[in-house]
């Protein structure tokens, strides 16, 4: 196919809000379904009572970023229980769509699992950044401003990578007064929908600085080139990256794409190419109420 069809196609950005009679509103469908009602936080998302917790700090409206100037976010960061005693360079996960994952009344609450691993002996101490994609300036376009998200989780390169690396991880490091691993299988990245491909993202182009994966309800359709993927990763050499994919038959199905079938292609792709791969395929939607029952028994798959 030429560019130029390609084009006209919508092929090469977001593609039409309705054709054939639908929408992609029809999305808002698939955020609670039927099939979500057997999901629920995992066991290790209640902490024992008295267990001991560890410490997160909230930067509000932090607007440090280089790599996507002129932008703010809330970000927030998780030290482990007994942080200041760990001698080695703690490990990472960065969560796209921070605020979510973080939500102590939310279907993941990582921070208490990330506890109940620690206590356990599960898991190596592990800072946790729980990054919000960023908001621009009133003044800006607002359509732009809508975009925003988009534009960070959804286009295939490696600017997000760029952006963590560059702006963020610098960032929490000195908040920390310590540097993180610089090991890629210690450093892993995890996200919902376009946070979800945003994840694979930054570790397929970057897997110097992120070597494991996190895909809930990955969004792997023509939004901006992520369609693609499932034929790059069988055409490229492989990576040395874990993936992690979670989706269901109640997924997204929409004008740009249907949810499930792109998910059951990425995975049906990283098998090809012989990747480390694990695709959990149930019976949820658009949400992360699947991924957070899995959340635990992900990390200790992801992470063994």
């Amino acid at each position: 196919m030429d560019y130029e069809t390609y084009r006209r196609y919508g092929l090469d950005g977001r593609g039409p809000l309705r054709a054939n009679g639908r929408a992609n509103a029809e999305i808002m469908r698939a955020l609670d379904t039927p099939g979500d009602r057997s999901y629920h936080p995992c066991p290790e998302a209640y902490p024992r009572p008295g267990a001991p917790s560890g410490r997160v700090k909230s930067h509000s409206a932090w607007d440090q970023a280089t790599v996507f100037a002129g932008t703010r976010r809330d970000l927030w960061i998780y030290t482990p229980p007994a942080f200041e005693d760990a001698a080695a360079e703690p490990a990472l996960i960065v969560f796209n769509d921070g605020g979510g994952y973080l939500d102590r009344d939310g279907p993941v609450r990582a921070a208490a699992v990330l506890d109940t691993l620690a206590n356990a002996g599960e898991i190596a101490p592990t800072v946790a950044v729980f990054v919000n994609p960023g908001a621009l300036a009133a003044d800006v376009d607002p359509e732009a401003a809508r975009a925003q998200r988009s534009v960070e989780y959804d286009t295939v390169d490696d600017r997000y990578a760029a952006f963590l690396e560059a702006d963020v991880l610098p960032f929490v490091e000195g908040a920390l007064g310590r540097a993180l691993t610089r090991d890629p299988a210690r450093r892993t990245i995890c996200g919902i929908s376009s946070g979800g491909i945003c994840a694979f993202n930054a570790a397929f182009h970057r897997p110097d600085l992120f070597a494991r994966v996190i895909s809930h309800c990955g969004s792997f359709t023509a939004i901006r080139g992520g369609h693609n993927y499932p034929s790059m990763v069988r055409r490229t050499p492989r990576k040395p990256i874990r993936v992690f994919l979670q989706s269901g038959v109640n997924d997204a199905d929409i004008v740009i794409g249907s949810w499930p079938l792109a998910n059951q292609t990425m995975a049906a792709a990283l098998g090809f190419a012989g990747y480390d791969y694990r695709f959990e395929f149930g019976d949820g939607g658009h949400n992360l109420r699947h991924g957070g029952a899995l959340f635990a028994e992900t990390l200790r798959w992801l992470w063994r």
